[in-house]
């Protein structure tokens, strides 16, 4: 159930929309003059009718309590979602100004589709798993022995190719240009092994990348050999360093384990994209537990991914670890509220601590690239062409990654602090730290960065 009275901010609604001609065309809606018959119940329901360019107004209604994050429906032919009428609809909602009153009960062209929904979600609770409870266990473990031994293969040919690029020298793999790793990178896909077909591919893009390419090229064709021999002797392995090794070659993985209930702040959700998915990256922390869970959430190209949950919001759910050591990753179970407004946020460390926690999590996973972290008393600060992250006493400094210095969040975050100290969540890696969210030291409401 929604708290009666507690609402979203403008931009916690504005961080659903999948671009930014969505964010203003729904921001010019966010206003009583489009919207009649608008209302909201008690269980996470808005709705309301918007004037459009034809006879008939919009019907537009949204369930704000569904466990995936805010879904949708409206009478409007956009294909993108939320669209920008349910984006004004959803500001209003915010604005608390009488134009969308609570307590109602929905219309029936709104019921009628909750109704649709709630029925959708009931069947697919009872309805047997298309799981290895319903197929035959013998026919699944013959499929995942021939799987296995196609990427053995795979990463033992792997393993000749690195071999021929050390006794070639690193000269040799500029000359042979990009093509050459895009057909090794094929044959891991080949294999069945698309954890390792990525790797090679950044590998390619590394030669001729600029100043000290020959050292970065070392180093990851280091980790890539690490992984090589960790899949051929995982046999060998403790098991949560068996499940690191087989979620990086590309296996897929299932939660495992009891679910944790708490009551999780969303502190940062951003997306990244190639040329065949969107991956999007929301990190919860658990108010009670101290836990940092991450859930990911995937689209096919050029679509957002489903799962929507705007930063600064907390809600009452269970999440369930995947396995594998150092491992954050988590899957959204049962969620027993819709998300509401909290003024909790997670305790900070010092840019030293930050250091030492992801070393410790490299111990777990050597092929790690972040580590989330929050730094409390911080200040953004120009160092040396870039930026960095400096203690408010001056005496440790983290340097922000090259992706942080290219987003327009890097000027957000200077803007926000004016000089003082912020608490920060964010990333911290071997490239530096990416700051997601800040909070300014006497406030409560976060600031997405991404």
């Amino acid at each position: 159930m929604t708290q009666q009275g507690v609402r979203w901010t403008a931009d916690q609604v504005l961080a659903l929309a999948p671009d930014a001609p969505s964010r203003k065309a729904g921001s010019k809606l966010g206003v009583a003059g489009p919207w009649s018959e608008a209302g909201s119940s008690g269980e996470g329901t808005v709705w309301g009718l918007c004037k459009g360019s034809g006879s008939k107004p919009y019907q537009t209604v949204v369930d704000i309590a569904d466990a995936a994050g805010p879904a949708y429906k409206c009478s409007c032919p956009s294909r993108k979602f939320p669209c920008k009428h349910a984006l004004g609809l959803l500001l209003v909602w915010a604005g608390a100004d009488g134009t969308v009153p609570e307590g109602g009960d929905p219309p029936p062209w709104a019921e009628e589709w909750l109704k649709s929904r709630r029925k959708k979600a009931e069947e697919k609770r009872s309805s047997p798993a298309a799981s290895a409870t319903s197929a035959d266990p013998e026919a699944a473990r013959k499929r995942a022995e021939k799987r296995a031994e196609r990427i053995t293969a795979g990463a033992s040919e792997l393993e000749q190719r690195l071999s021929d690029l050390l006794r070639g020298g690193t000269a040799s793999a500029e000359q042979a240009g990009y093509g050459a790793w895009e057909e090794t990178a094929a044959r891991m896909v080949d294999a069945q092994a698309p954890g390792l077909a990525a790797r090679v591919r950044e590998l390619g893009a590394i030669p001729s990348s600029g100043p000290g390419w020959p050292a970065r090229l070392l180093e990851e064709c280091a980790l890539l050999h690490l992984l090589d021999q960790g899949w051929l002797h995982r046999d060998r392995l403790p098991a949560d360093l068996a499940a690191t090794v087989r979620s990086h070659v590309g296996l897929p993985a299932h939660p495992e384990g009891p679910p944790l209930r708490d009551h999780w702040l969303v502190l940062a959700q951003y997306d990244t994209a190639d040329s065949r998915l969107t991956t999007r990256r929301i990190w919860l922390y658990g108010t009670e537990s101290g836990r940092t869970a991450l859930l990911l959430s995937y689209g096919a190209a050029g679509r957002a991914p489903t799962l929507a949950l705007p930063v600064g919001l907390a809600l009452d759910a269970e999440v369930t670890a995947y396995p594998g050591a150092s491992q954050p990753r988590a899957d959204l179970g049962e969620q027993f509220a819709a998300p509401a407004p909290t003024a909790h946020r997670p305790p900070g460390v010092r840019t030293e601590e930050a250091t030492v926690r992801y070393g410790e999590a490299l111990r777990g996973d050597p092929w790690l690239e972040s580590w989330p972290v929050t730094l409390s008393e911080v200040i953004p600060t120009p160092h040396e062409g870039s930026w960095q992250l400096t203690d408010s006493k001056g005496t440790t400094a983290l340097p922000l990654s090259p992706a942080a210095t290219s987003r327009p969040g890097l000027w957000r975050l200077v803007s926000l602090s004016g000089g003082a100290p912020l608490t920060v969540f964010g990333e911290c890696g071997h490239q530096g730290f990416t700051p997601l969210t800040a909070w300014q030291k006497d406030s409560r409401e976060p600031v997405s960065l991404c």
